[in-house]
C-alpha cells in the first residue's frame, strides 16, 4: 500500500468478546446479545445507550427520519420482562435495529415513490420489520433516505446525512443516514436496499459492512419502493460480519405475500461462517474494463490500496487471480431501466424514445456480460473489485459533481460504477473496508454466483476475522 494508505485496524475499544457496557456503541449486536441472556445488561439500559447516543450526534449527522423513542423504550421493557420470566429469547433479543425509511414500520412515517417526506404513515409492519420483531428486536425508528434512494439532485429537508469519519463529507446517498448512523455508534445494526449499490456505496463510505444480496432473497410488499423490483435487494449494515450473518438468519427466506421471492428455503448463514477460504479460487478486476472512465484524481491509490488488501486471502490459503475479462458499460440500459421510477410521462417518453433495434441490442449487451460472468464463475469462486473508486466526496463536490441535471431520477453513473452490474444480474456482493487513503474508508467488494449469500459472508468474514473496523476517531 501507499504511504497514504492504511490497513482496517483502527480504534476500538476492545476485543467484541470482552465488551462491557462502557463500550456499548462499539459493541457487535450478538455480543450484546450474549450480555443480555447472561443478565450483565438489560435490553432497557441497551436501549437507553443507543437512544442517548442518536440524541446526541444526530444533530451533527442527520441520520433518522423518524426517532420513535417512546416505542423503543416500550419494546424494551417488554425485552427486559422476557428475560426476568426466563423466556426463550430470539436471536436478536433486546438489539436496537433501525430501518431505511421506505421501509414501513406501523405507525410510523414512510416514503415511497411519489411521497414526500413525513406525508404518508406506515399502516402495517412491512415483512422484514414483522421478522425483526419476531427475533426480539427493539425498533427504534426509520434513518433518512437522500433523493429517494435514485435521485441525488433532490434536496432534503432535514439535511444530507454526514459522514462520521469527516463530517464535511457525506456518506454517499441512499442508504446514507443508516450508514452513517451504524459508523457512528449510533445504532449497531440497521437495514437498507440495495438498487444500484444502496447498501454497499454508503457502507463503503462510511467504513463498514453493507450487504446486496440476492433479489427475492429477503421478502417484501412494498410495491412504491424504489428498489425492491429491476435487480433491488434488502440487506443489513453492520460493524461486524457475525452480525450480518445473524441479520440475514432472521430476515431471508421466502413469504407467500410477495410474487417475487424466491421460494426455496434460505442458506444457513451462520453454519460454516468460521470455516475460512482456504482453497477457495477468487478473481480480481480492478474497474471491469470500464469504470476507469470515472476516475477522480485518487482513483489509482485507491485501487492500488483494495488490490493490496486481498493479499489477506493468500494469506489465508486461497488464491487471487487477476481475471482477463473486460465487461462492457451497461450504465445506458440500467438508466433506461431506473427512469421507470420517474414520473408517469417520463416512463412513457421512454418507452417512446426506444426502438425495437435498440431494445434488441440492450438484450444483446445484457447476454455478452452475462457469457463473461459465466466465464469468470466457471473457474473462480468469487470475484473481487473496488466497491468504488473514490473516498467519501464533501458536501460542495458531492453538490457539483452527483448533482448535475442529467443525473435527475436515477444514480450517478460514476457513483455506482463498480457496483450496478450485480443488481441488473443477480449477483449477491458485499463491501467491507479494507483500509483508509487520506484517512477515509476505502472498500472491497466480494461478489459471489447467484444464491450464493452465505459464501459471500464466508469470505467476508475470513477477510475481517480479528481486523476490527475502524471507529471513527471523533466519535470513538
Amino acid at each position: 500500500m501507499t504511504s497514504t494508505s492504511t490497513p482496517a485496524t483502527g480504534p476500538v475499544p476492545v476485543d467484541a468478546a470482552a465488551a462491557d457496557t462502557g463500550e456499548l456503541m462499539w459493541t457487535p449486536a450478538w455480543r450484546i446479545r450474549e450480555l443480555i441472556e447472561a443478565r450483565e445488561i438489560s435490553p432497557l439500559e441497551v436501549t437507553e445507550h443507543f437512544l442517548a447516543r442518536i440524541e446526541a450526534l444526530d444533530p451533527v449527522l442527520h441520520t433518522f427520519r423518524s426517532l420513535d423513542a417512546d416505542g423503543a423504550r416500550a419494546q424494551a421493557r417488554r425485552a427486559t420482562e422476557a428475560v426476568t420470566r426466563g423466556d426463550d429469547l430470539g436471536p436478536l433479543h433486546g438489539i436496537p435495529v433501525s430501518v431505511k425509511e421506505h421501509i414501513g414500520v406501523a405507525g410510523l412515517p414512510v416514503w415511497g415513490i411519489g411521497d414526500l417526506p413525513g406525508s404518508r404513515v406506515a399502516a402495517e409492519d412491512a415483512i422484514l420489520v414483522e421478522r425483526l420483531r419476531r427475533a426480539g428486536a427493539v425498533i427504534v425508528g426509520t434513518t433518512i433516505m437522500p433523493g429517494v434512494g435514485i435521485d441525488p439532485a433532490m434536496p432534503d429537508l432535514a439535511g444530507h446525512p454526514r459522514n462520521p469519519w469527516d463530517t464535511t463529507r457525506v456518506p454517499g446517498t441512499s442508504t446514507a443516514g443508516g450508514a452513517a448512523s451504524v459508523a457512528a455508534g449510533m445504532i449497531p445494526v440497521t437495514i437498507g436496499s440495495d438498487g444500484a449499490g444502496s447498501t454497499r456505496l454508503p457502507a463503503a463510505l462510511s467504513g463498514i459492512v453493507g450487504l446486496h444480496s440476492s433479489e427475492g432473497r429477503i421478502p417484501s410488499v412494498d410495491f412504491d419502493s424504489p428498489t425492491v423490483t429491476q435487480g433491488g435487494s434488502y440487506g443489513p449494515l453492520t460493524r461486524d460480519v457475525r452480525d450480518t450473518a445473524l441479520v440475514m438468519q432472521t430476515l431471508a427466506g421466502p413469504d407467500g405475500r410477495d410474487p417475487f421471492a424466491i421460494r426455496t428455503p434460505a442458506p444457513d448463514y451462520l453454519a460454516g461462517l468460521a470455516d475460512g477460504v482456504e482453497g477457495l479460487r477468487f478473481a480480481w478486476t480492478d474497474d471491469f474494463g470500464f469504470a476507469a472512465q470515472h476516475a477522480q484524481p485518487g482513483t489509482p491509490e485507491i485501487i492500488t490500496a483494495v488490490r493490496d488488501s486481498t493479499r489477506r486471502f493468500t494469506d489465508l490459503g486461497a488464491q487471487v487471480e487477476q481475471t482477463e475479462e473486460s465487461w462492457e458499460d451497461y450504465w445506458p440500459a440500467f438508466k433506461a431501466m431506473t427512469s421507470a421510477y420517474g414520473p408517469p410521462l417520463t416512463v412513457l417518453a421512454f418507452g417512446a424514445s426506444h426502438t425495437p433495434a435498440s431494445l434488441k441490442a440492450g438484450h444483446e449487451l445484457y447476454g455478452r456480460n452475462w457469457d463473461r460472468f459465466e466465464r469468470v464463475f466457471a473457474s473462480h469462486d468469487l470475484l473481487l473489485s473496488p466497491t468504488l473508486q473514490f473516498t467519501a466526496p464533501t458536501v460542495t463536490e458531492w453538490d457539483t459533481h452527483f448533482k448535475r441535471t442529467e443525473y435527475r431520477h436515477h444514480p450517478t453513473a460514476a457513483y455506482t460504477a463498480d457496483t450496478h452490474l450485480f443488481n441488473i444480474y443477480g449477483y449477491p456482493a458485499v463491501s467491507v473496508p479494507c483500509g483508509t487513503v487520506g484517512g477515509l474508508p476505502i472498500a472491497l467488494q466480494i461478489i459471489g454466483k447467484p444464491d450464493r449469500e452465505a459464501l459471500v459472508v464466508r469470505a467476508a468474514y475470513a477477510f475481517l476475522d480479528g481486523r476490527p473496523v475502524a471507529a471513527p476517531l471523533r466519535f470513538a
